[in-house]
């Protein structure tokens, strides 16, 4: 195969900007040769926008069945994506997942396992993971610049929501439509941000949601979260899509030092001695470690979407590593799960989570959402801004 042909399911704000690039022949080794999308708005952008350069389908069963797509990108509501995905690896497809990699758990856990048994290249669009600040956050967890980690603060309040976002989408924000709020849907890539730059999960998570605190909505729009780790190390997160202005900044403290993520820089104190040796022969009453302030170099800026679909393609093509796989999607999902079961029950809850506990807390809310399943979900307006 020289050149993948991409089919795009869902032709919402995300959908029509994955379409934009690979339309003009952006990525290098991939052409977009059909769109697929239930509502018809969706479908008339894509002829307005592409002619008959790019066929149209206006179900799931017909796209996947056409024989015109090597590849899928799916951008579709979060309830849809493992079942599309599993549908989309018995037709031999390879797959490109819009985050969060789904809903519940479980669900993901058997999208992964149909990935696995197809062969097929499986990645998430984690663009977030291409960021310089991260990749470097990783690399100096990773290496051990930072020593064993002891404490993680991450406050993410720069997720605006107005009103009209939600009323624009009859299925935001929704039990039954979106199966979120913050955490599932504006926060995603920084909770898979959180696991992925400290390679560590929550061993148990103790969180705290308000539900339409302060928009019209059934999820949360404000949730502080801690979590306990198997080393001894602690976390509190801290999420919220009503505040302005916001805040975005993630603290990492080590045994050799803090770094700190905010207004786009990374700063490194780093201490000249472990505060665990110095702790043992200081010998003084008052004293703490030298510490030194890092100027770091960062790698090239590179975080955006087009890039994790060339990544993508070129795994297909040459079996390049993947930024972003798939499987990975499990992670943050997982911790989300965890967050709202403690939420609704008001306890602690375990990682991995009980799936069985939370599908059935999750059910309770899907059966008196404003939202119903099968209802149609509308696309969010051409001129509002892309989901995050």
């Amino acid at each position: 195969m020289e050149t993948v042909r991409v089919g795009i399911i869902g032709l919402g704000n995300m959908g029509r900007q994955h379409a934009e690039y690979l339309g003009m022949g952006e990525i290098r080794g991939a052409r977009l040769t059909s769109v697929c999308d239930v509502v018809p708005s969706g479908l008339r952008w894509a002829t307005e926008r592409f002619g008959d350069r790019v066929e149209t389908f206006d179900s799931p069963e017909a796209f996947f069945g056409s024989g015109l797509i090597d590849a899928v990108l799916i951008a579709t509501p979060h309830f849809d994506h493992p079942k599309l995905a599993i549908e989309a690896f018995r037709h031999g497809l390879h797959v490109l997942l819009e985050k969060p990699a789904g809903v519940d758990a479980r669900s993901v856990r058997r999208m992964n396992e149909a990935a696995a048994s197809s062969g097929r290249v499986f990645a998430m669009m984690y663009h977030m993971r291409l960021n310089p600040l991260f990749r470097k956050l990783r690399d100096l967890i990773r290496t051990g610049e930072l020593g064993d980690i002891r404490r993680m603060n991450w406050i993410a309040t720069d997720m605006y929501r107005t009103q009209n976002y939600y009323d624009t989408g009859a299925w935001r924000a929704t039990w039954g439509g979106e199966g979120g709020g913050v955490l599932l849907n504006q926060c995603a890539h920084n909770i898979d941000l959180w696991q992925w730059t400290t390679g560590l999960l929550p061993k148990r998570v103790r969180a705290f949601c308000s539900f339409g605190k302060r928009r019209d909505i059934e999820a949360e729009d404000e949730a502080t979260v801690y979590a306990e780790y198997e080393n001894g190390a602690t976390a509190v997160f801290v999420a919220c899509s009503t505040e302005a202005p916001g805040t975005n900044r993630f603290e990492v403290v080590g045994d050799r030092g803090k770094i700190v993520i905010e207004d786009g820089r990374l700063t490194f104190w780093r201490l000249r001695m472990p505060e665990s040796k110095f702790n043992r022969t200081f010998k003084g009453a008052f004293g703490r470690p030298e510490c030194w302030l890092c100027d770091v170099p960062l790698p090239p800026e590179n975080a955006h979407y087009r890039n994790v679909t060339q990544n993508w393609i070129d795994a297909i093509l040459r079996g390049t590593p993947l930024v972003a796989p798939g499987e990975e999607g499990l992670r943050s999902v997982e911790m989300i799960n965890a967050m709202y079961l403690s939420a609704w029950t008001d306890e602690w809850v375990e990682l991995p989570v009980d799936e069985d506990r939370f599908l059935s807390e999750l059910e309770k809310r899907i059966a008196t959402s404003r939202f119903r399943r099968g209802d149609s979900v509308g696309r969010d307006l051409a001129h509002l801004p892309a989901e995050e």
